[in-house]
């Protein structure tokens, strides 16, 4: 995991950010345990408090679980829920770009040739 000290966002957000992404992608499984926070603090050099901060939030989103002594696991993901919050970050980021793009001054005619040169790049 890279956590950025100059990026702007904060660290707890990063590393929630990192998890999320890969709970989503499904790199941790149900009933899987994040890294113990004290591991992760460690290995990351930042503070423990930190690291729990991330972990809240991933629980409040109900990705994970607290287990009283054994740390956090992952819970089962809906897959409808999964496919939501796919879309609110794909929202997000067109969003982003919509916004960049007025900033930049390009038209909507520009932005969606931008966007389909992009997308045959990826097939």
């Amino acid at each position: 995991m890279k956590i950025s000290q100059t990026s702007g966002i904060p660290i707890y957000k990063q590393i929630a950010d990192a998890f999320r992404t890969d709970i989503l992608a499904g790199k941790f499984k149900q009933g899987e345990y994040l890294p113990s926070i004290r591991e992760l603090a460690k290995d990351l050099r930042i503070s423990v408090i930190t690291t729990m901060k991330a972990y809240e939030q991933l629980e409040a989103e109900g990705l994970v679980t607290a287990s009283q002594g054994k740390g956090f696991y992952v819970n089962a993901q809906d897959s409808e829920m999964l496919k939501e919050q796919h879309l609110r970050k794909v929202e997000d980021s067109l969003i982003a770009a919509i916004d960049a793009a007025k900033i930049a001054g390009m038209s909507n005619a520009e932005l969606l040739a931008t966007m389909k040169a992009l997308m045959s790049m990826e097939t």
